[in-house]
Parts: structure tokens; C-alpha cells; sequence
């Protein structure tokens, strides 16, 4: 009789935003909009690749395909979990990671596709291996060091957008010519009009309707290029070693297993990020099982011929930019990414959308990454202390890589692959001038009995739009006397 009548209490309790469901068609088109904020990122890697090893552009499409498959599968073990062990259950995208890119490549032009394989399976049994270890360097992360690798994040893939504007690839003839800068701003203008003006389904879901616009906007001036989509099969089935059979050396073993660690530090810095937005403390056990995800699934794609997963940062500003944190979306775009993966076609399709459309999109995503980590830096206390030079240290040096992308070419290469990431020298950063600068009274065991962090709250009515209706409401008031004077003349 007592469970009988704690249930009913109990079940009006709403759910945290993070496990909160929503209207079917509501996650579809909030989901859908995810997937478009990450195809681009998620095919660059197999299509770079892809090339590098010498695969023709039939198979190149259907390693693209293959790569979609096992992300969509991957992003809902993230988001759901699977058992204790799998899964953060945190609205993450997981895609193909940028750090391993280079030396992938590098292994591919001596050990071809074989030995990529072969290197990612032991990659992502190491990985499966280091976190629970990795994990516990949670305690290692306080407001001042997590503030200013959230806002390194946002400002460090603010380039990709950047790129994007120009027309995708800065070795171009016609990179950053007029029409794509002017689409570019169009594209952005438009999204945030409806982010601004409009409520409810239509001001969350504003990236897709502008990415939507913009690509319609576009095709006005220069073709869609269908050309892919013609040329790609309905259907295809991923098929493990359907290009090569995976070859186990000793130096691209060793060389992506370190790359890995790097992968690692990304994607906890990417769970802890999520976790702020989405008001979800983010504990080592949540670490451990998110970077469980991450090494199956890249020992998985290692048999598919695939390459080291990880979480996506672009779609943490997704997520603040939308206020819509539930981690069911992120599963339905996992679904969305499967059918993609089957459906070749539909895969293709989405290539179609002008990298200045997506450019224009990205501007505001990204800097909502870079928002959410000034936000928890706010709330920083910078008296009698160091954090002031923790944040200056962990943004100055962070962002070397960014703005001088050559400066640690003369390094061996086995350094430069950590060199390369800016998010991975900002985390060590600020790690050790935390630790240093503020000493170890600074690290505090993890706590298991605080509050829940409340969650970021949804946007509400701007300033402008208010703004807007008052100047509407005014001008119809004007009109309105000026027609009763003229009917008393």
C-alpha cells in the first residue's frame, strides 16, 4: 500500500531536461537538424582518407556510407547506454575524430588500408583499456579549468566555420569569392531572424530552416551539384573488411594508441561541456562508460575498414544554442544517420548543401560552445588566487595551433600529433597550471552529494523582438488615427 502511494507522486515529477522525450515529430526534425550540423565533419575524414589510400570515388561513397552506419549505432550507445558499462546518456553525436587524421593518413600511404585497420582495433582495445583510469582525472577539472576548456573548444573549431564561408577548402581558386561570403551572411541573417522572432518547434529548430533557405537561396545563383547523388546506389549493407584485410604493425599500432589519449582528453572535455549545458553533474563513472562507447566503437570500425571515433563538439553548441537537451533526440539522429547509411542516396543528398550555407550556420553554433564556457567562467572566484592566469595560459597557448598553424612544424612528428590539437595542449595546460599556480588544495575529490547543476535555461524573447512588436503595435496605432482623421475630414 505504501509503494502504491509514493508512485503516483513519484510520476509527476517531470523529468530532467536531459531524459525528458518529446513529441515523435518534434525528435525527428530536432534530430534531423543534428545530423546536418555534423555530415560535413563526419564524411571529411573516410573522404580524405578514402583518397589517400587510393580507393576509387565508388568506393569512397560506400566507405562513406559504412561510416554512417556504425555512427548512428555508436551515437545511440552513447546517448542510451548500454548496460553499466556503455554509453554516457548524454545528448552527444559521436563521427569519425580529426585528430587521428595525419597520421592515418601517414599509415595509409606506407601499410595502405590494412594497416589502418588493423591499427584502429588495437587502438580502440586500448582505449577500452586506459578509461577507467583516464576517467578519474574528473577531480583534476574545476569550474576555472572546465570554464576555459569549454570556451577553448568553441574558439578552436570557430576556423572550421571559417573555412566553410570561403567554399570549404582554402586551396581554391575562388576561396572566399563574394557570392559565397555574401550567402554565407544570408544564411546566418535568416537564421537569426527566426531564432529571434519566431517560438516554440520553429525558433529551436532555426539552423535547419536556414540551412534550408540558404541552399534554395544558393541554387539561384550557381547549380546544385547532383552529381553524387545520380551516382550513388539506393541501398548498401556495410560489410566488415569489404576493402581490405586488417594488418597488425607495430609502429601504427603504437602511433594511434597515442593518438587515442588525445581523442580521449577531446571527448571527456566534449561530455563535461554537455553535461554543464544540459545540467547533468558529469561523474567518473559517466567518463568511464562514454569513453567505453568511444573504444568499441572504434574496435568495431576497425573491422568495417573504418577509422577512431569520438564525441562531436560541433553539436554541443547545437545543444545550448536550441535549449532542446534531451538525449533521445540525439538517439533519433542516431537512427537518422543509420538509414543514411543504408540508403546511400540519402547520404548523398545531404552533400548537396553549399559549404558557405553550412559556414553561415556554423558561426553561431560554434560560438555558442565558446558562450557556455565564458558562462561557467563567470562564476569563477579570481580573488586571492591564480585563476585569472590559469584562464590566461590554458586560452593564450590553446590557441597556438589555431591562429599559427605552422609553428610547431619543425617538431618530430610522433610530437607533432599532440602539437596539432589545440584542445589537448589547453586541457594539459590547464591541468598543470591549475595545479602549480593554485596548488593541490585546488583538486577536490569527486562529489558524490552535491546538486545536480541546473541546466542552462531555454532562450527566451529577445530584446529585439520585443523591440519589434512595440514598433509593429505603434505603427498600427499611428495608421489607425490617421484613418479616423481623414474620415473626420
Amino acid at each position: 500500500m505504501k509503494e502504491s502511494a509514493v508512485t503516483p507522486s513519484q510520476s509527476l515529477t517531470p523529468p530532467a531536461p536531459v531524459d525528458e522525450i518529446l513529441p515523435v515529430t518534434q525528435m525527428f526534425i530536432y534530430g534531423l537538424q543534428h545530423v546536418l550540423v555534423m555530415y560535413a565533419g563526419a564524411v571529411a575524414v573516410p573522404l580524405v582518407v578514402g583518397s589517400a589510400v587510393g580507393l576509387p570515388a565508388e568506393q569512397i561513397i560506400l566507405l562513406i556510407s559504412a561510416d554512417l552506419f556504425i555512427c548512428g549505432f555508436s551515437t545511440i550507445a552513447q546517448s542510451l547506454g548500454i548496460g553499466r558499462w556503455i554509453g554516457c546518456r548524454l545528448p552527444l553525436i559521436q563521427g569519425c575524430t580529426f585528430a587521428a587524421l595525419v597520421p592515418m593518413v601517414l599509415i595509409g600511404k606506407e601499410y595502405g588500408l590494412g594497416g589502418i585497420s588493423g591499427a584502429v582495433i588495437v587502438a580502440g582495445i586500448f582505449t577500452l583499456i586506459c578509461a577507467p583510469w583516464i576517467s578519474r582525472l574528473v577531480r583534476f577539472f574545476p569550474k576555472v579549468v572546465m570554464g576555459s576548456i569549454v570556451t577553448l573548444i568553441g574558439l578552436s573549431i570557430m576556423p572550421v566555420a571559417g573555412s566553410w564561408i570561403g567554399g570549404g577548402n582554402s586551396e581554391l581558386s575562388d576561396f572566399g569569392n563574394l557570392l559565397s561570403l555574401l550567402l554565407a551572411a544570408v544564411t546566418l541573417f535568416i537564421i537569426l531572424n527566426i531564432y529571434t522572432f519566431a517560438s516554440g518547434l520553429i525558433k529551436n529548430t532555426a539552423v535547419l530552416l536556414g540551412l534550408i533557405a540558404g541552399s534554395l537561396i544558393w541554387s539561384f545563383f550557381r547549380p546544385l551539384d547532383f552529381q553524387l547523388v545520380h551516382a550513388t546506389p539506393w541501398f548498401n549493407l556495410p560489410q566488415p573488411m569489404r576493402f581490405a584485410t586488417p594488418e597488425f604493425h607495430l609502429l601504427p599500432v603504437a602511433l594511434l594508441s597515442m593518438v587515442m589519449v588525445v581523442v580521449m582528453v577531446e571527448t571527456m572535455s566534449s561530455m563535461m561541456a554537455t553535461g554543464d549545458i544540459a545540467g547533468k553533474k558529469v561523474d567518473p563513472t559517466m567518463l568511464r562508460n562514454g569513453l567505453n562507447a568511444c573504444g568499441l566503437a572504434t574496435t568495431i570500425c576497425g573491422l568495417f575498414n573504418l577509422f577512431p571515433y569520438a564525441a562531436f563538439a560541433q553539436n554541443v553548441g547545437l545543444i545550448g544554442m536550441t535549449g532542446v537537451r534531451s538525449r533521445f533526440v540525439v538517439a533519433v539522429s542516431g537512427i537518422i544517420l543509420i538509414l543514411m547509411g543504408l540508403f546511400s542516396k540519402m547520404a548523398a543528398l545531404v552533400v548537396v548543401i553549399p559549404k558557405p550555407i553550412l559556414g553561415g550556420a556554423g558561426v553561431v553554433m560554434f560560438g555558442m560552445v565558446a558562450v557556455s564556457g565564458i558562462r561557467t567562467l563567470g562564476h569563477v572566484n579570481y580573488r586571492n588566487n591564480n585563476n585569472s592566469m590559469v584562464v590566461a595560459l590554458t586560452l593564450g597557448l590553446g590557441l597556438m595551433p589555431v591562429l599559427v598553424p605552422g609553428l610547431f612544424a619543425q617538431f618530430p612528428p610522433m610530437m607533432q600529433l599532440f602539437l596539432h590539437s589545440g584542445i589537448t595542449i589547453g586541457t594539459v595546460i590547464a591541468i598543470l597550471a591549475n595545479l602549480t599556480l593554485n596548488g593541490a588544495k585546488s583538486v577536490k575529490p569527486a562529489c558524490t552529494t552535491c546538486e545536480q547543476p541546473g541546466p542552462d535555461p531555454l532562450p527566451s524573447n529577445t530584446a529585439a523582438r520585443e523591440v519589434a512588436v512595440r514598433t509593429v503595435r505603434m505603427w498600427l496605432l499611428l495608421r489607425k488615427v490617421q484613418k479616423q482623421q481623414i474620415q473626420e475630414e
